[in-house]
């Protein structure tokens, strides 16, 4: 499986994947369609069933279901196989835009013994137990990290990686017993639009997994409440030489104001952890005329989303009171909820992740996302979807990593997941 399995994630981090969100296409990049027609192809190799790719760069197929034996009434008759649920499991084809995913170049450091590992692409890069605690853990694994241009793209193609070494386990062992599993591929999920086209009918699963987590035994059961803003500012433009008089109304300037005026000790990203949540502007259009920035709102709970839009919007309120000659303007949409909302009624899910992982020798965790998954959307949708791990760690920069031992475990999670599911009965 190994060998396998770090081939395939080898190929697949050269595939420059990074979604758009200026494009309005869906995928909004053509790198994604190059790696989905890839793994069609793959799977057709695979000899998955109901291969398909749709239209809007959504790439499902199936793994059918082994004949398994039917339950044995106390007579000794045996009664027809009760429907297993059918089982869907998702990772994302597309890489985050914040930092180069163009030209990576992956480095396989073979049997890790510990210490700093450095770029051969920027020196001044090291990576080690200060910025990746788990690495004290991953002594005489094969850590795999990029060259220190770009990110490595192991969120979410350890994910990817993991779900087709899956398909090709289930289907070359059917002695391995497990009901219809769904497989889904899906794109631009780093921009929040992972599930904006995708027909849950089409898909026709009962519960699902991501893909998508980091340390060995984590389960997401938990992530933020998610939603973004756009501020635009309306200046005036003069020539500069005569702007004292002429009254010039920079909008680029009341940007700058606004930005300095966010709350940093309780609102940036950089200075909160664990349950706090943020105000993060991700994107500035600026000039004197008119300025545009998009931001981010989260945290864990509704009344502290909801805080942080009055926050956001009572600013540019007062810039707008104190500054007549400008317009601002705040608009925030919502984009994905905490799925610990639905998960909590009814946790069998939660609960039988939990018993695959102690079947192969981990002990599970719960890992609280400060972000979302492609499952915030489908729990609310009514499919209920936790996060798993894929092993990766130090996502959307040059420092990503991640140790093909634990993309393994994750191979052995979801194969444990197969079987569990597919003994347990519908409701």
């Amino acid at each position: 499986m190994a060998d396998t399995l770090l081939s395939r994630f080898l190929r697949y981090v050269q595939i420059d994947t990074q979604s758009d969100e200026r494009s309005s296409s869906c995928p909004s990049t053509p790198g994604q369609w190059n790696l989905l027609r890839l793994l069609k192809a793959e799977l057709d190799t695979l000899g998955a069933a109901n291969v398909r790719l749709t239209d809007a760069g959504y790439l499902m197929a199936t793994i059918p279901a082994t004949n398994l034996p039917a339950a044995t009434k106390k007579s000794g008759a045996r009664s027809p196989r009760i429907q297993a649920p059918r089982l869907a499991l998702f990772a994302h084809v597309d890489t985050a835009p914040d930092f180069s995913g163009k030209d990576v170049k992956p480095i396989v450091h073979s049997n890790y013994q510990g210490g700093a590992i450095k770029f051969p692409g920027n020196p001044r890069l090291l990576l080690d137990e200060t910025v990746a605690p788990h690495l004290l853990d991953c002594k005489g694994k094969d850590i795999i990290t990029a060259s220190g241009t770009t990110l490595l793209g192991a969120d979410d193609k350890a994910g990817v990686a993991i779900l087709m070494t899956l398909a090709e386990t289930l289907l070359t062992q059917p002695r391995i017993p497990h009901g219809d599993i769904r497989l889904c591929f899906t794109p631009d999920e780093e921009i929040g639009r992972g599930t904006d086209k995708l027909n849950l009918k089409d898909l026709d699963a009962d519960v699902a997994y991501t893909l998508d987590g980091g340390t060995p035994g984590e389960i997401s059961w938990e992530t933020f409440s998610g939603d973004a803003a756009v501020v635009e500012i309306e200046g005036t433009s003069t020539h500069p030489g005569e702007a004292g008089t002429k009254g010039m109304v920079s909008a680029l300037h009341l940007a700058a104001k606004l930005l300095c005026a966010l709350p940093r000790e309780k609102c940036a990203p950089e200075s909160t952890t664990g349950r706090q949540g943020f105000i993060h502007p991700t994107r500035i259009e600026a000039g004197v005329e008119k300025a545009t920035i998009k931001f981010i709102l989260r945290d864990f709970q509704m009344p502290g989303l909801e805080e942080k839009g009055r926050i956001l919007q009572g600013l540019c309120k007062g810039l707008q009171a104190a500054t007549p000659g400008a317009r601002v303007s705040c608009k925030i949409r919502k984009q994905y909820r905490n799925m610990a909302y639905w998960l909590e009624k009814d946790m069998r899910p939660v609960d039988l992740a939990r018993q695959a992982i102690r079947s192969i020798g981990i002990e599970p965790t719960d890992h609280p996302v400060r972000g979302g998954t492609d499952g915030s959307r489908l729990t609310e949708s009514g499919l209920p979807a936790p996060n798993l791990f894929a092993g990766m760690h130090n996502i959307h920069g040059p420092l990503e990593w991640v140790a093909l031992q634990d993309m393994e475990l994750s191979v052995k999670t979801c194969v444990k997941l197969a079987e569990i599911w597919g003994s347990a009965t519908s409701r």
